[in-house]
């Protein structure tokens, strides 16, 4: 395949700037803050995507976008299938890496972290909350196994849609919670002249020691 020069896609950012007093000792509650703008921009869909970077079995790096569906002062929460690759690269090593991007705001987050289970009663409580579409879908997948075709999928789909017609469904154990406790979070705001501001926030013991970084 021939080479394609990119040089050509530039673009200046100006629209904001970020002190290092704006975050104090609390990174998690700046980074509510910009969520928060995220999540109220009408030209931003799903502001709770971020990438989610694990360490595989092969002991090679590899990325997926994932949902952010809790934020607490304990860090950052999403659902999968704990038997799924990302399930077991997690199992396999727990520390991973997190980056929400919000191109309309020229801010990005990048996130050092552990991934712990959530208990049992917090992944029942999530699960109850889904559509019921969404829990047999849960079902349904043996995510990351190779299948055969797409039918196989809808076919399981529609006898599962008729054996749970009446009734509840229950979470599968190996379906659930991770909550990602952080240990560095930077932030990252575009500016003019590629001299971005970037604030990295490390967690030493209970207190966060916040730093300037050169872009």
């Amino acid at each position: 395949m021939k080479k394609r020069d990119l040089g050509y896609l530039r673009k200046s950012y100006d629209k904001s700037v970020l002190k290092l007093e704006d975050i104090s000792n609390d990174p998690l509650a700046f980074f509510r803050l910009w969520f928060d703008e995220a999540d109220q921009h009408p030209e931003i869909d799903e502001p709770n995507a971020m990438l989610l970077a694990t360490l595989g079995l092969d002991d090679f790096p590899k990325s997926r976008v994932v949902l952010l569906k809790g934020l607490s002062e304990k860090g950052f929460e999403f659902y999968t299938n704990y038997l799924s690759e990302k399930g077991l690269s997690i199992t396999h090593h727990a520390k991973v890496g997190l980056t929400f991007f919000w191109p309309v705001l020229e801010r990005q987050v990048i996130i050092k972290g552990i991934a712990e289970k959530l208990s049992k009663e917090a992944s029942d409580d999530y699960f109850n909350s889904r559509p019921k579409g969404s829990q047999l879908g849960a079902i349904v997948s043996e995510q990351s196994k190779v299948i055969m075709d797409r039918s196989i999928l809808d076919d399981k789909l529609n006898e599962l849609e008729i054996e749970y017609k009446d009734k509840e469904v229950e979470r599968p154990q190996y379906w659930g919670g991770y909550n990602i406790a952080p240990k560095c979070i930077e932030f990252w705001q575009g500016r003019p002249n590629r001299l971005h501001d970037r604030i990295r926030c490390q967690l030493q013991g209970s207190f966060w020691n916040t730093e300037r970084l050169a872009p």
